[in-house]
């Protein structure tokens, strides 16, 4: 669901120069942040010696614009603080060699940052096309004769179309209330089972593991494959403290992964990512995106995420398997900048690493409550050495049969948490 967008929005134009300098830049900046102030938007100006980052992390902003962002300039920083709609307009139009040639992988990674990139001459977007492909709008002709109001028109459309693709936090109020009465439980939202060719973890080792970390829900998510979680919940219909999310990690044709969560049929990898999104609806699913910006992982690039971004039903924010900490914080900026419900999982292929992330929530039933539980969660994170649970998935895949058939030798769950209390029948509150 898409928030209503706002008629008046809070804006940071940022400027690579100290404010009051003349140059065309301030100029530029100056006056349209006159025309769009009459247009009833709130309006700030930062630039060289103002706390940017101070700035924008203690008022919240509907957009940061930003002028010549290249490093090591006030308007790259600005982008590496923002959790707001990021515009860049790009003026002159001439090469940078710092940021084109010795710098530009770096640059790149700021660039991604960006939802949209506008620049003043043609001759501009020629040059950034070259080293920075992407879709550039030109704003209106400048000169002496430019048309001020037109350019803030341009430029308030960008604004608004931006914020209209953000998704609605408010979700579904009377959802809320109700769950509200539930027990809190600790989920478990991305994991694998020998069902996955890169897991040797049998499902009643996994289930048994869980309960006895004190898990209330898991959801299983084995890589384009959905036996594993079928199984999973069987056997877990016997257990009144457990309940399991059929899900499953589809692989698409050439846009990385995506999770269907609240499924009960297989979808077929290898398909486009809009077509495995429509799938995962024709179930009823949700669209989970798990570890979206790990570079050493498939994940969409971040051209192909703005594609789907009014579809994702929930962002992994937190993923203790990723290398490097900087893929996770990109996943919550990203997530805090189109307000998307956040998730987290183990993404565990081991059952000792199985709970090291936790997602507390009230207790649902069914698709449409446990996204309104989400909306409120708290991630919990346990820490687990990365290194140790890694070499554990090696010695336990390597050289051994494909799943389904592979077996870890006397496999026994995993024990060391905190056993969560039994339900009894109707405990759960569900109403």
């Amino acid at each position: 669901m898409l928030r209503p967008v706002p008629e008046k929005l809070s804006i940071v134009q940022v400027t690579p120069y100290r404010r009051g300098t003349e140059n065309p830049v301030n100029q530029f900046i100056e006056r349209v942040s006159e025309e769009l102030e009459g247009r009833g938007h709130r309006v700030r100006i930062a630039g060289v010696g103002d706390q940017v980052k101070k700035l924008l992390r203690g008022t919240p902003s509907d957009v940061v614009h930003v002028h010549e962002p290249f490093a090591p300039r006030v308007s790259s920083s600005a982008l590496r603080h923002s959790s707001a709609l990021n515009v860049a307009t790009f003026h002159a139009p001439q090469e940078r060699v710092l940021s084109t040639q010795v710098a530009r992988p770096l640059v790149e990674i700021f660039f991604g940052r960006l939802d949209a990139r506008t620049v003043t001459t043609p001759e501009t977007g020629q040059l950034l096309e070259r080293y920075f492909p992407a879709s550039y709008e030109l704003l209106a002709p400048g000169g002496t004769d430019r048309d001020w109001s037109l350019v803030a028109a341009e430029l308030e459309g960008i604004y608004l179309r931006l914020a209209a693709r953000r998704h609605d936090p408010a979700g579904d109020p009377e959802v809320r209330r109700r769950i509200a009465r539930r027990p809190l439980i600790e989920v478990d939202l991305h994991m694998h089972t020998d069902h996955s060719p890169d897991c040797a973890t049998p499902v009643e080792v996994l289930l048994e593991t869980a309960r006895d970390r004190g898990l209330g829900a898991i959801a299983i998510t084995d890589h384009n494959e959905v036996s594993g979680a079928l199984e999973a919940r069987r056997i877990a219909e016997g257990m009144d403290d457990l309940e399991v999310i059929v899900a499953e990690e589809v692989k698409t044709a050439e846009q990385g992964e995506v999770i269907g969560l609240f499924l009960e049929e297989k979808i077929p990898r290898g398909m486009t990512m809009a077509e495995t999104i429509a799938a995962i609806r024709e179930q009823g699913g949700l669209v989970y995106v798990p570890h979206p910006f790990d570079r050493f992982h498939s994940v969409p690039d971040y051209e192909h995420l703005l594609d789907i971004v009014e579809e994702i039903d929930i962002l992994e924010v937190f993923n203790p398997r990723v290398a490097l900490t900087a893929f996770n914080e990109e996943a919550e900026r990203f997530a805090r900048k189109y307000r998307i419900v956040p998730g987290a999982g183990s993404d565990s292929h081991v059952a000792q690493g199985l709970g090291s992330v936790r997602v507390r929530i009230h207790d649902f039933d069914g698709p449409q409550e446990f996204l309104e539980a989400m909306r409120d969660a708290d991630i919990t994170r346990k820490h687990k050495n990365l290194v140790y649970v890694q070499t554990l998935k090696l010695l336990q895949t390597t050289g051994r049969p494909k799943a389904p058939k592979r077996r870890v030798p006397n496999a026994k769950p995993v024990r060391g948490g905190q056993p969560r209390k039994r339900r009894s029948a109707g405990s759960a509150g569900k109403s």
